[in-house]
């Protein structure tokens, strides 16, 4: 063990510092799933940036300090309060906020969200076959807007009582709000279990379909330029 060790120290500091990088710096995120559609799609890799809220000890989850505060609409990854699944959804309430939901309309703070621009589109849901959607952009209060999708076909729950975010947690939506298990089914998400916040697509690709690149999504911010 020590001839290989002292043959391939060179390999071993590499896989040393990518860990660290990876865990402390910056990491990427493959899309699995249809929860945040439109806006991130499944063969998507996404850039994680680890440094956006907490700095952690290399190779855990101990958080040394804080580096900034999550803001309504930052699209984050996260080990789920439920079973430490890592997901990606959308910060839509912070801590002390008053958030309900009426019929898929978020209300906070005492002030529905805006929608508009509506947009008819398509889904395929595995069992369901293909489905209409209904495409919008969802305003609140002063975040930037960002587009939802409704499937009105399909069974979920649009209503959530209302409640106040219990300090140091954060309520977590995904876009499509029709077919996304989220704060409504996971309960609020501690700071602690925070991984980063996502940039950008770094790489796509069609996998469900026929594997090409889809290189016009290659580099493409999450955010809607002001």
């Amino acid at each position: 063990m020590k001839n290989w060790m002292r043959a391939n120290k060179g390999f071993v500091m590499f896989l040393l510092l990518f860990g660290i990088f990876r865990t402390a710096v910056a990491d990427w995120n493959p899309i699995p799933s249809a929860s945040m559609h439109p806006n991130l799609l499944e063969g998507d890799v996404v850039f994680v940036n680890r440094l956006a809220y907490n700095v952690k000890l290399p190779l855990t989850d101990i958080v040394l300090g804080h580096t900034g505060e999550p803001q309504r609409g930052d699209i984050v990854t996260f080990s789920s309060p439920k079973d430490g699944t890592r997901l990606i959804k959308r910060v839509m309430a912070l801590p002390g906020d008053r958030v309900e939901m009426r019929n898929e309309r978020l209300i906070i703070n005492g002030q529905p969200a805006d929608y508009a621009d509506a947009v008819q589109a398509a889904e395929t849901i595995k069992g369901l076959g293909q489905l209409n959607a209904l495409q919008v952009a969802e305003t609140v209060g002063r975040s930037r807007p960002h587009t939802i999708q409704i499937l009105p076909q399909v069974q979920a729950q649009r209503d959530m009582a209302a409640l106040v975010v219990p300090a140091g947690q954060y309520l977590m939506l995904g876009d499509n709000r029709d077919n996304s298990a989220d704060s409504r089914y996971i309960g609020m998400v501690p700071r602690a279990l925070l991984i980063g916040r996502a940039e950008r697509v770094l790489a796509s690709a069609d996998i469900q379909g026929n594997w090409l690149p889809r290189t016009e999504r290659f580099g493409m911010s999450l955010y809607a330029q002001p």
